[in-house]
């Protein structure tokens, strides 16, 4: 019986969402088995095997009101990323600005604008709205700014994290001598526990840039930084929840315009910032940066984004 158990579940974590989620509805057992972490492993294994992956657009609109939504685009060949689905998201939905995207990891990504996150599983449209933090601050702090945030996986307590950079600012009192302008403190959010909590901050702080320079690969969140006019990387270790750093690879006058996964390694693509005839590198981290390959002269392309499965 539990071999025929196994068999069954083995069989459905082939299935797609769309029938996972009408199939919940068959039996409670059913139900339970699909929010387990090795069910949704598998699942999502199986997805990665068979290249069912999601390109999600940020997309806004200015109508009476600025509208922020993300659009599913399809990328079978010949439908030439057609749009299948505009997901529209209530908690950002009527913001100024839009909010900033961290993931994806194991398919979910996490959404921040200002103090509020949220986790997000677009196949399933599923929302976690993170709760408030309860990490005490200085009574003397005027005015709390919520910078970069990284989103990863403990895989030794199945346990998703994030973690959030935190300014706290001073106005100048009578003793300014006593009272610094500001201080930075590390916030981290355990979805096990649906809690926050305070962990030791690094001497660097990392860049509030755009999503594209920072990244999720096996265990470690990354994020540029700079630390002693260098550019480097800051990493934090999502088991023992420590941070560390790495520099970058020395390429001189070219840009590093995208930060990604290779092979489960950390990667990053470099090419110069003018001009519309750019060659585009790949440098690769494996112990030490190595030059993996490089796309030369190649016209038109502002920049690489990522690569497909198949390295297109």
């Amino acid at each position: 019986m539990k071999l025929l158990e196994m068999l069954v579940l083995e069989i459905l974590s082939k299935l797609s969402v769309k029938s996972l989620t009408r199939f919940r509805c068959v039996c409670k057992p059913w139900s339970s088995s699909f929010r387990t972490h090795h069910f949704i492993s598998k699942h999502h294994q199986n997805n990665l095997r068979k290249n069912n992956l999601n390109l999600l657009l940020k997309c806004c609109q200015f109508q009476t009101q600025v509208t922020h939504y993300f659009s599913q685009l399809s990328i079978e060949k010949g439908l030439n990323f057609t749009v299948k689905h505009n997901i529209h998201l209530p908690f950002f939905e009527h913001c100024q600005s839009g909010p900033a995207v961290s993931g994806p990891c194991n398919g979910l990504v996490c959404l921040r604008r200002d103090d509020k996150v949220s986790l997000w599983n677009p196949s399933t449209r599923e929302f976690k709205i993170l709760p408030q933090s309860s990490v005490s601050r200085s009574p003397l702090v005027d005015f709390t700014s919520f910078d970069c945030l990284g989103f990863g996986f403990d895989y030794q307590i199945s346990d998703y994290k994030v973690v959030r950079f935190v300014t706290n600012y001073f106005e100048h009192k009578e003793d300014v001598s006593r009272i610094p302008a500001w201080n930075h403190q590390v916030e981290l959010y355990s979805l096990k526990s649906d809690s926050w909590k305070e962990i030791s901050a690094h001497d660097v702080y990392p860049y509030d840039g755009p999503p594209e320079f920072n990244i999720y690969i096996n265990g470690f969140y990354y994020w540029q930084a700079s630390g002693n006019f260098d550019y480097i990387f800051l990493s934090l270790d999502m088991v023992n929840e420590k941070f560390s750093t790495l520099p970058l690879p020395e390429f001189g006058r070219f840009f590093v315009g995208q930060v990604l996964e290779f092979k489960g390694l950390l990667g990053v693509i470099v090419y110069p910032l003018l001009g519309t005839d750019k060659s585009f590198y790949l440098w690769v981290m494996n112990g030490s940066w190595t030059k993996q390959f490089s796309i030369e002269s190649v016209f038109g392309v502002k920049r690489l984004l990522r690569f497909w499965k198949n390295g297109e």
